[in-house]
């Protein structure tokens, strides 16, 4: 039997691939909402302002100790 080389072998690949997937093209359907499309974000900005006052009275306690 004759050694095909891999050119061969990556073309009747993707022939036999098309050829599979031929009856599926059919059944593939792409329609955009009739809605418009809602992202709500929930954002928690809690974590930062407790950050920046950790922050603030960190460098408080260091410019003022006798207060504490």
């Amino acid at each position: 039997m004759k050694e095909h080389g891999s050119g061969y072998r990556a073309l009747r690949n993707i022939a036999l691939a098309l050829t599979m997937a031929a009856p599926l093209a059919g059944c593939i359907n792409v329609n955009a909402p009739n809605d418009a499309i809602v992202i709500e974000l929930n954002i928690n900005i809690k974590q930062e302002v407790l950050y920046r006052l950790v922050d603030s009275a960190e460098q408080n306690i260091e410019d003022n100790p006798e207060i504490f």
